[in-house]
């Protein structure tokens, strides 16, 4: 059986130096992440890796047309075209290209501190099997701009900025609904228009039952649905929220304070501090003195 590494028509591969490497392993920025190897192997017939000792560095292998297999840590999993493939670093691993129709696969070596957390994430979610993602323009245009800018050599400006880059790349594979997320090209869920619903009433004061009932559902499977969501019960957000905007009517407006109580539905100018207290650490009066001083 014909196995190969690599050597595929139209290729594109940057094998960064392991000096450079390990001179910005332990640098500030670099060191959250930094790319070791990048590549794009298109229609890779008889693509196939195996090591059993893992690697040094986490892999990525994104494939957007074709399909492969891979046997992650005595795991089996099939690939397809918008699905990916995490092998965190020293994981036993083997995969291959579908000889009959061979992936077209982005890839990547990465590591870092914040990338070993990222990257567990991600192998959680593969191993459930949640690892297709929606095919993005825009997400492949950035797999393009780190390695344009890789292209470019590997001064400090370059590495920074790629490691500025990886969280929003990464974020496509595990939070990819956000990201593909266009308020004017697609439905609304409930929890995204009961955001909007919320922004558009600041200035009230609604009950949970008010806010469920907005949605057409029970209290108790709405707060369920929202919290799975946003971490948080619907009150807790909306409270986010008119805190939110307390902050910018403090910051560029010369409203009394308890006037912004009120424009955020708050008639208890004490309660408005306490609350804007609890979640920003000190009172409205001394929100507004640090931003004017701040300015001046």
């Amino acid at each position: 059986m014909i196995r190969k590494k690599e050597g595929f028509e139209g290729e594109k591969a940057i094998i960064i130096p392991p000096k450079v490497v390990n001179q910005y392993r332990d640098t500030f920025l670099t060191r959250e992440f930094y790319i070791t190897d990048i590549g794009f192997y298109p229609k890779a017939k008889y693509h196939y890796r195996n090591r059993p000792e893992g690697t040094n560095e986490h892999i990525l292998i994104h494939c957007v047309e074709g399909r492969g297999s891979a046997t992650i840590d005595g795991f089996d999993l099939p690939i397809e075209a918008n699905h990916f493939l995490i092998i965190p670093t020293g994981t036993q691993h083997l995969y291959r290209a579908d000889p009959a129709y061979p992936w077209t696969i982005y890839w990547l070596h990465f590591g870092g501190k914040q990338a070993d957390l990222i990257v567990a994430h991600l192998f959680e979610k593969m191993l459930s099997q949640k690892n297709k993602i929606m095919r993005s323009e825009p997400h492949l245009a950035l797999f393009s701009k780190i390695y344009n800018t890789l292209q470019q050599g590997y001064s400090k400006e370059n590495m920074e900025f790629i490691a500025l880059t990886m969280p929003f790349y990464l974020s496509a594979f595990l939070l990819n609904d956000r990201f593909n997320y266009h308020p004017d090209e697609q439905a609304e869920d409930i929890v995204d228009r009961t955001i909007r619903f919320l922004k558009t009433s600041i200035h009230k004061t609604l009950s949970l039952k008010e806010i469920a009932d907005q949605a057409h559902l029970s209290v108790s499977h709405f707060s369920n649905l929202f919290h799975k969501k946003t971490g948080y019960s619907p009150i807790e957000y909306f409270n986010h929220l008119k805190i939110q905007h307390a902050c910018q009517l403090l910051q560029f407006s010369d409203r009394r304070i308890f006037e912004i109580a009120l424009a955020i539905g708050i008639e208890d100018p004490y309660y408005f501090s306490r609350l804007f207290s609890t979640q920003m650490g000190i009172s409205p009066k001394q929100y507004r003195k640090q931003w004017t001083l701040s300015k001046s």
